[in-house]
């Protein structure tokens, strides 16, 4: 069964420095049918005006992955990490027992345009941890390529939970295809252009929650740039 979740009925806040879009609840945005899906609690979509960004704020028991589509967002912590988050590069924070971070475009022409996305541990309390690696066009174009698992494995970062990302950049008409084991389940969010799924059409910025299928078949309509989560 694949649940479709259109980009139009998140919920959506213009800050002025921050144009957000939350596909579940999120601050001041509540819906009580969309509190997240298994493990996965936030995917937010944000563009952050030059010379602008979060500042310092605290965050605990929770995974969090930043995926930079646009622009660069520069980042501090309390454990003593700074560093710039470009396209292709993934950040994993485990926030653990608690750490503080700031996140700034420092920019003074181009917005960022990033995905934040939040996954709940496996345990609470964990010692908080960093890390960030990059991931080329030629890994993602055409193929499912990890860039998140609970074992680190094949390069991608590592979480705390019993759950896979992939990244995947695709032409219009080529397809990939991802084998769902016993029991598992999956989401998928349209980051850029458009796609079908299991032969369902999907835009930027909708979201799919994938439930008893044992595949998930991908195929691009324009350039697109997709994350699937495999799901506990």
């Amino acid at each position: 069964m694949i649940t479709i979740r259109k980009a139009k009925e998140r919920g959506h806040f213009d800050f002025g420095w921050l144009d957000t879009y939350n596909t579940f609840a999120f601050g001041d945005y509540y819906d009580p049918e969309f509190m997240g899906f298994r493990s996965l609690r936030v995917i937010n979509e944000d563009r952050v005006a030059p010379l602008t960004g979060f500042p310092k704020h605290g965050h605990r028991d929770m995974e969090i992955i930043t995926y930079v589509l646009s622009g660069a967002l520069e980042h501090r912590d309390s454990m003593g990490n700074g560093s710039l988050i470009r396209p292709g590069e993934v950040q994993r924070m485990t926030a653990g027992s608690g750490i503080t971070h700031s996140e700034a475009n420092s920019s003074d022409t181009e917005k960022v345009h990033l995905l934040q996305i939040w996954i709940l541990p496996s345990a609470p309390n964990l010692k908080p941890g960093y890390e960030q690696k990059s991931f080329s066009d030629e890994e993602k174009r055409g193929q499912l390529r990890l860039v998140a698992s609970h074992d680190g494995r094949n390069g991608s970062v590592s979480i705390n939970q019993d759950a896979a990302i992939y990244a995947t950049m695709l032409e219009p008409g080529s397809e990939v295809v991802h084998q769902l084991g016993p029991n598992r389940n999956a989401w998928l969010q349209v980051a850029r252009g458009a796609v079908t799924i299991n032969g369902q059409e999907l835009n930027q910025g909708d979201g799919a929650a994938i439930t008893a299928e044992t595949a998930v078949k991908i195929a691009g309509r324009e350039e697109s740039e997709v994350l699937l989560f495999d799901l506990a």
